[in-house]
């Protein structure tokens, strides 16, 4: 088993990537020490533009989802914008559920994302 969830960071222009690479996000050890690894680009690297692709997630429990939620939150609060891609059908049912949909950008994949904040990949 993993030692932490893994995730890789990137930039592509002024955005900040976050590809995350396992496909279970179910233990909330693993998912606390994730939040804290993304809170961390917002609070103390101040990133405004952020994309999370889930393009290799097949599983989310509702403490991750929660982390993104705060994520979204400090976001906000730095005037930055958090946009999601990448999410399975039955992960973005559960949001569209959740009526997250309406809270959060969702993109369909990373090149959207990019889009949205003027960066053609």
């Amino acid at each position: 088993m993993a030692a932490q969830l893994q995730i890789m960071v990137q930039k592509v222009h002024d955005v900040t990537v976050v590809d995350f690479q396992d496909a279970r996000m179910l233990e909330s050890h693993l998912i606390d020490q994730l939040g804290e690894q993304l809170y961390r680009l917002v609070d103390k690297l101040d990133r405004k533009k952020l994309v999370l692709d889930f393009s290799k997630v097949q599983f989310l429990s509702s403490a991750a989802i929660g982390v993104f939620l705060t994520l979204h939150k400090k976001s906000v609060a730095i005037k930055g914008t958090l946009v999601l891609c990448g999410l399975r059908k039955d992960i973005l049912k559960v949001f569209e559920l959740m009526s997250l949909h309406k809270l959060l950008k969702i993109c369909a994949n990373e090149k959207d994302a990019l889009a949205v904040f003027g960066v053609n990949a």
